[in-house]
This record gives C-alpha cells, sequence and structure tokens, in this order.
C-alpha cells in the first residue's frame, strides 16, 4: 500500500517580539489603538504624549542586566502564532467601530427592542389567559425578518412542554391571526405569499390591488417566476392592468421586521485607514493619524535606573528591582519602534497598491482597475506576501469615490483578445453595465450576454458568465424580466 505524505509546513525563525509586530501590522486603526491603550495600561515605562527631553540612552546594556533578556529564537510554526485560537478582546467587538461616535452601543439585544415592539401592541388586544399565553409565545417566536418559520403543530407540541398549555392548532392559528394584525403589516407571516397578502389585505381595495391579491393568492408561482405572458392568460387581463399590479406588489416590504427601527445588527462603522486625494491631478496618500500615537518612554522609570546607579551599595532586592524596571523600559522602546515599523510598512505598501492602480484612483472607473494579485506588490516593496496580505484584508482606504477594503483593488488577470491581461474586476463591471443596459422586457441569457463581451473583446464561456453573474448578485435573464 502506497502511503503518501504531504507535510506543508513553514517553518522559519522568529522572535516573539517579530511575530507580535505581524499582529500590529494587521489590525485595523480602531483595533490598533484598543492595543496601544492595553500597552499603556500594562506597562508604567510606556507614557502618552510628546516627551518633554532628550530621548533615552541606555545606560544599563552592559553584560550584568542584559544576561538572560537576549532573545532567543527557536523553530516554530509560524501559522501556529498566527491563528485566532486566543481571540483579543478587540476581535469581539465590531471591527473599526469608531470612538469618535457618540452612540457606542444598542440600548437593547438585537432582535429583543423589536418582541417589545409587538409586546406593546398585543396588550391592547382583548384576549383570555390562554390566548394570551399563546400570543405571546407566538411573538416570541417571530424571527429578525418578522416571520414565524415554524409549522404550528411544532409551536402547539412546545406550549405543551415549555408552557404547560395544552391547545390545538385550529386555537394557535386563532391566535395567530390576531398577532398578524400587529404593526409593521406583514408581521408574524409563516411565508412571503401571506407576508405579502397580509399587507395587501390592509390597502385600500382598488381593482389594482384586488388583482394584485389574486395574483399572490393564487398564481404565486407563475408570478415568483416572472410567467407574464401566463398571468395574462390566465387572469385575462392586458399587460397595463398586470403592470400596475406588479407595481403595488413591488412596493410591499417582504422583510416587515427589518422597518422596526434598532431591530437588526448593531451598523459597523469604519474607520479608514488611508486617504487618497487628488491634488492638482496627483495622487497624495495619507495614513490616518490615529496610527501615529505620540509616545514616550517614562522620565521617572529612567530616573530610578540612574538613581540605582549613582548608590554605592547594591543590594539583591534593588538588583532585582533594577531589572524589572529594565525589561518594562526595553517593552515600552520595543513599542514604541514596532509602531514606527507599522507605520512605515501600511505606508510603503498602500503607496505601491495606489500607483499599481493609478488610473483607477484618478478617475474611479473599475473598468480601468488593472490585474493585481498580492505577490505583485509584494515584488515592488521587497516584502513578503503574507504581510501584503495582512495589510489588504484588515484595511479601508478613503479615495474620492468611496470608503473602501483594500483587498477589493485585487484580481486575477484574463487575456482579452488582443492577448493582453486584463483584470477579472474589468470584466465584471463590464458585465455589470451590459446587463443594467439591457431592455428588461427582453432580458440577455447568459448566451446572448457571452457573445456581447465577445464582441467587446472578451472571450469568455457562458459558464464562467453565470459565475460572474452570480458573484454580482444578478439573477438569470427569466427573473430581470420587466414588463
Amino acid at each position: 500500500m502506497l502511503k503518501q505524505q504531504l507535510n506543508f509546513k513553514l517553518s522559519q525563525k522568529l522572535s516573539p517580539q517579530q511575530i507580535q509586530l505581524m499582529k500590529m501590522i494587521q489590525l485595523p486603526t480602531q483595533a490598533f489603538e484598543q492595543r496601544i491603550a492595553q500597552e499603556l495600561e500594562e506597562n508604567p515605562a510606556l507614557e502618552g504624549g510628546k516627551e518633554e527631553s532628550d530621548e533615552f540612552d541606555d545606560e544599563f546594556s552592559n553584560e550584568e542586566y542584559d544576561e538572560g533578556n537576549e532573545v532567543i529564537e527557536t523553530d516554530i510554526n509560524v501559522d501556529d502564532y498566527l491563528s485566532d485560537d486566543e481571540v483579543p478582546s478587540y476581535k469581539l467587538s465590531a471591527n473599526n467601530y469608531s470612538a469618535d461616535d457618540e452612540e457606542k452601543q444598542m440600548p437593547y439585544a438585537a432582535g429583543t427592542s423589536f418582541t417589545q415592539h409587538l409586546m406593546t401592541q398585543l396588550n391592547t388586544y382583548r384576549l383570555n389567559e390562554e390566548e394570551k399565553e399563546i400570543a405571546i409565545f407566538l411573538v416570541g417566536s417571530v424571527d429578525e425578518s418578522g416571520y414565524i418559520r415554524r409549522d404550528l403543530q411544532d409551536i402547539v407540541d412546545d406550549l405543551a412542554f415549555t408552557q404547560n398549555i395544552y391547545t390545538t392548532e385550529d386555537k394557535v392559528e386563532k391566535v395567530l391571526k390576531v398577532v398578524q394584525e400587529l404593526d409593521p403589516a406583514g408581521v408574524a407571516a409563516r411565508d412571503l405569499q401571506e407576508c405579502l397578502l397580509i399587507q395587501l389585505a390592509r390597502k385600500e381595495q382598488t381593482p389594482s390591488i384586488a388583482l394584485a391579491i389574486d395574483i399572490i393568492d393564487d398564481s404565486f408561482d407563475q408570478f415568483s417566476k416572472k410567467h407574464y405572458k401566463k398571468l395574462i392568460q390566465k387572469l385575462n387581463i392586458t399587460e397595463d392592468q398586470l403592470r400596475e399590479a406588479i407595481h403595488e406588489i413591488e412596493a410591499l416590504n417582504p422583510k416587515p421586521g427589518g422597518t422596526y427601527s434598532g431591530n437588526n445588527r448593531i451598523v459597523e462603522h469604519v474607520v479608514p485607514d488611508f486617504t487618497i486625494r487628488i491634488v492638482d491631478g496627483e495622487l497624495d496618500l495619507t495614513l490616518n493619524g490615529r496610527n501615529a500615537p505620540e509616545l514616550h518612554v517614562s522620565h521617572d522609570y529612567k530616573n530610578m535606573l540612574k538613581g540605582y546607579k549613582e548608590s554605592t551599595e547594591k543590594s539583591k532586592a534593588q538588583k532585582d528591582a533594577v531589572m524589572f524596571i529594565k525589561q518594562k523600559l526595553d517593552a515600552a522602546k520595543w513599542f514604541i519602534d514596532a509602531i514606527k515599523q507599522r507605520q512605515q510598512t501600511l505606508y510603503i505598501t498602500m503607496n505601491a497598491i495606489m500607483h499599481h492602480q493609478e488610473e483607477y484612483f484618478l478617475s474611479g472607473d473599475e473598468r480601468k482597475l488593472k490585474p493585481m494579485i498580492l505577490k505583485d506588490i509584494a515584488d515592488k516593496i521587497n516584502m513578503d506576501v503574507s504581510t501584503v496580505s495582512r495589510v489588504a484584508n484588515s484595511k479601508y482606504v478613503d479615495t474620492p469615490y468611496g470608503t473602501k477594503l483594500i483587498k477589493e483593488f485585487f484580481s486575477e488577470s484574463m487575456k482579452n483578445d488582443q492577448g493582453e491581461d486584463v483584470s477579472t474586476r474589468e470584466i465584471k463591471k463590464i458585465l455589470e453595465i451590459t446587463i443594467s443596459e439591457e431592455d428588461k422586457r427582453k432580458p440577455l441569457t447568459d448566451d446572448k450576454l457571452a457573445k456581447i463581451l465577445l464582441e467587446k473583446g472578451y472571450p469568455i464561456a457562458r459558464r464562467t458568465i453565470a459565475k460572474y453573474r452570480e458573484q454580482l448578485d444578478l439573477p438569470v435573464a427569466r427573473l430581470r424580466k420587466e414588463i
């Protein structure tokens, strides 16, 4: 029996300080600020603000006190050290949540406020004790989109097991109709069809609304698949009548739970790590000032060392104390150095990306994004691919065209009909524009899209068109059809 074993193991000699530096490079601005705050709290030899006097000269770099303090390098698995097994505190909060924002947290956990909103309305209804308990349970079963996605028999069983309420499906359905009268319209529906019908029933019953109800109630499958010709024949209506009914349906809310303020997720606030501006026709790159804190080594700690040096008697306790002081000073000096290295790495990396994509940053036209992979930038700045990856995957840049995640500028390349390398991002943008400009009465199939892109100079297979279309979250031609 042939036994094959493949070991892909990256093993290098890295000091703990180098590992810490890599992790610091990966931190976005907000998390980096938290890291600084943590270091200031843990190391009394590190202080914030401008330094008032000369920089500290290490007067105690002699062998007597440096013994045993040198960095011991051993073979380590880099991936193990960079794994997220031990989740740091900054990972437990919204990434890049700005400290400048006044509202730092939600007053309720997500969904709780929506439930309370429904309960407040429920208290205005006259229900007997059993009905009220069932109604409360149903409200508690409403998900964040506003639906109850459970079979009524399961709810009956749960009421018996958890609430000691023995009832029937008919009784639960009767109470459900009451819960479905609550605002926002469509809440507590069991599926999209019921949700839309509840909302239509509350509207003024015009001919268009009546037709919309017929369509959703009796022909929902044909409507959802946009088989408009079949609907016109089945319902014996004109195209204009169908268009008006569809207009009414499209105005409805498919997720009524999302209409309640504060119900869904906490909004993630992004703090850009870089800013790119166009000044006199040239690109200007700046690093967010929050990435360049003013830190210095504590003068009190330096004075303690000087006092020890000047003392005539040096006891063991004093030696132990001075070793502790020196360790803290070394850590403070290293941390300040690491911040400078982080700043330099971020700036050099982003500067290379900016110049590689200069045409895009000057125009904002995504079709001018060049093919660019991590190795392209790593080779330009003579750094490791993993370092570029840490910058690209976690940093944002504020551009004249909005705030962008840096990794969005990276893409693989494909050949056009001239044999030139073009970005897959460029092709996707052209595909997106082509679909947006199509005749919605006769949307383009993937085959037709492939032919159009071929005419534009991009020989792409139909299956690749389908893949890119799905990545752009665009439905198939039939579902893009309008009347």
